[in-house]
C-alpha cells in the first residue's frame, strides 16, 4: 500500500465520507469488483508482510502459549474477529475466554487480573471506547495485553505490551476486514503449533464431535 493511498484511506475516517468518495460514481459492477479485488490483494500482501518482518505476530504468540489464562475481547464490528480468535484459540488449548458481557463480564475478569493472565483486544477506527477502557484497566492491574489494531499509535496500542498492526484498506465505503481475519487465523495457527497438548485436544474433539452428531458430514 502506498504512503498516499494510506493517507487517503485515514483521511476518509468515516463511513459517509468513503460511500462518497469511492462509490457515488457510477461504477459498473465488474469495475467495482476489480477495484475491490485489487484492494484486498494489495491490503492482505502489504499486511502480511509488515507482520513477517516487525515479528509481532510470533511474540503474541509466545505470550498467549506461556499464559495461564487467556481473555478476548472485541466490540462493535470487532466482535466478529474476537469470536473468530476465541473459537480457534479453544480447539488447541484450555483456559481462553470470550468477554462478551454474557457468559464472561469485563468486570469480573478485572476483578481478578493476574500476572500470567494475557488478553487479546481487537479495536480499529472508529475505536469501541469500552474496549479500550478494559484493555488499559487489564494492562493497569498487571496483565498483559496484545492489541490487534490498524494504528501503532492509536488508543488502543497504548495500552499494549505487544502490537499486531494490521492494515484496513478498501475499496468500499467500510474498512475491509480480510487481513483482520487472515491475522486471527495466522496467530490461532502459530500458538497451537506451540502449545502443549494442542495435538491430543484437537483428537478429542474430533472424536466427541463424531460421538456427539455435531456435523452433518458425520
Amino acid at each position: 500500500m502506498s504512503q498516499e493511498t494510506d493517507a487517503e484511506n485515514r483521511r476518509l475516517s468515516s463511513p459517509g465520507a468513503r460511500y462518497g468518495a469511492r462509490l457515488r460514481s457510477r461504477s459498473s459492477a465488474s469495475a467495482l469488483l476489480r477495484a475491490v479485488i485489487r484492494a484486498e490483494r494489495e491490503n492482505l500482501e502489504h499486511t502480511m508482510a509488515q507482520l513477517e518482518a516487525d515479528g509481532s505476530l510470533e511474540r503474541a504468540a509466545g505470550e498467549i502459549v506461556a499464559a495461564r489464562r487467556r481473555f478476548v475481547l472485541g466490540n462493535a464490528k470487532s466482535r466478529a474477529h474476537a469470536t473468530l480468535l476465541h473459537l480457534e484459540l479453544s480447539a488447541s488449548m484450555a483456559g481462553v475466554s470470550l468477554i462478551d458481557e454474557a457468559t464472561v463480564r469485563a468486570i469480573d475478569v478485572l476483578s481478578d487480573v493476574r500476572p500470567t493472565d494475557v488478553l487479546v483486544a481487537f479495536a480499529f477506527r472508529r475505536y469501541a471506547r469500552d474496549t479500550v477502557t478494559v484493555a488499559g484497566e487489564f494492562a493497569a492491574a498487571g496483565g498483559h495485553v496484545v492489541a490487534v489494531t490498524d494504528d501503532a499509535r492509536g488508543p488502543l496500542a497504548d495500552t499494549a505490551a505487544t502490537t499486531i498492526v494490521v492494515g484496513t484498506g478498501s475499496a468500499s465505503y467500510s474498512d475491509s476486514p480480510t487481513a483482520i481475519a487472515a491475522v486471527a487465523h495466522a496467530l490461532a495457527t502459530l500458538t497451537a503449533a506451540s502449545a502443549k497438548g494442542a495435538r491430543r485436544r484437537l483428537a478429542r474433539r474430533e472424536e466427541l464431535a463424531h460421538r456427539l452428531a455435531i456435523y452433518a458430514d458425520g
